[in-house]
């Protein structure tokens, strides 16, 4: 029997790639046209596994989700050329500079000087925005110039504050960067400086962590609250503990961050040893730390 030629088997596997495609996307245009309709999905068992969504928020398929959150940013960051991130963490509270004069110019038009005060304060911590856009345009600038596996990409929570500072200051160079953005009960959008098809969604605050270190060459940690705090911490203890190789680890704004951790109780009470305060260190100025990633890899 005449063995099929080479020829006649590349026919056959893009004609079956062709028809996988179009399954999936009939699979798929069945959901959307429920919901065009506004047709409520119910149970069906005839549904193929994948583009049923009953099956796919089941308890049981959590796994399932987590493969499928670990896999499509890595996929998609490869596609883009994303390999080495310098990570920005920080307060999704603190605004830019624009609104935070807005909100000032409006509170002292009242007579409520509670609503002031909160206005002066986020004038005195717009500063930060201005700050962590700074640092991300210098990291930017740099990466620019490189060669493409040598490039540094800014990445962020992906929300507002100083998230959207970082992304805004990459993207006023022209610079791609990411956004690792989460689905909280109180919606939190992405902001509007993020590549978009480096823009990822996630469920899991787990896989969003990992994501963070994938890539992570440096954390620059903002001010900011539980979430910063909590991301802080997990680097911090993954580079402590072997988990994850040494990184930069650098706290912007010293006063604010050491006013909130007295980590010398943790010295004196042997909770960890005094070598462990080296992991990371205290900054006020971009260029300083920018300056300090650049020295921890010997950059140019």
């Amino acid at each position: 029997m005449p063995q099929p030629s080479r020829t006649e088997l590349n026919m056959t596997t893009t004609q079956h790639h062709t028809l996988n495609e179009r399954t999936l996307a009939d699979a798929w245009a069945d959901l959307q046209a429920h919901a065009d309709a506004g047709l409520a999905l119910h149970a069906d068992a005839y549904r193929l596994a994948f583009s049923d969504p009953e099956f796919l928020l089941r308890r049981e398929t959590r796994g399932i989700r987590f493969q499928l959150e670990m896999l499509k940013p890595d996929l998609d960051q490869t596609q883009a050329g994303v390999e080495n991130t310098v990570v920005v963490f920080g307060s999704a509270r603190f605004p830019s500079p624009e609104s935070a004069q807005k909100s000032l110019e409006e509170a002292q038009q009242g007579n409520d000087a509670k609503a002031l005060a909160v206005a002066q304060r986020k004038v005195r911590n717009a500063a930060y925005y201005d700050q962590a856009r700074l640092f991300a345009r210098l990291v930017a600038a740099y990466s620019n110039a490189r060669p493409a596996a040598e490039r540094l990409f800014i990445a962020t929570g992906g929300g507002p504050g100083i998230m959207e500072a970082a992304n805004r200051g990459a993207h006023e160079m022209g610079a791609p960067n990411v956004g690792l953005n989460i689905a909280l009960p109180h919606e939190q959008s992405h902001n509007p400086y993020i590549t978009p098809e480096l823009c990822f969604k996630f469920h899991y605050f787990a896989l969003r962590k990992m994501h963070f270190m994938m890539r992570a060459k440096a954390l620059v940690a903002f001010p900011g609250g539980f979430g910063t705090l909590d991301e802080l911490f997990e680097v911090i203890t993954l580079v402590q503990t072997g988990k994850a190789k040494p990184v930069p680890i650098i706290l912007f704004g010293s006063n604010y961050w050491k006013r909130l951790l007295n980590l010398d109780v943790l010295i004196e009470e042997g909770a960890i040893s005094p070598d462990d305060v080296s992991l990371f260190q205290y900054t006020d100025d971009p260029q300083e730390a920018w300056d300090a990633i650049k020295a921890f890899y010997q950059l140019s």
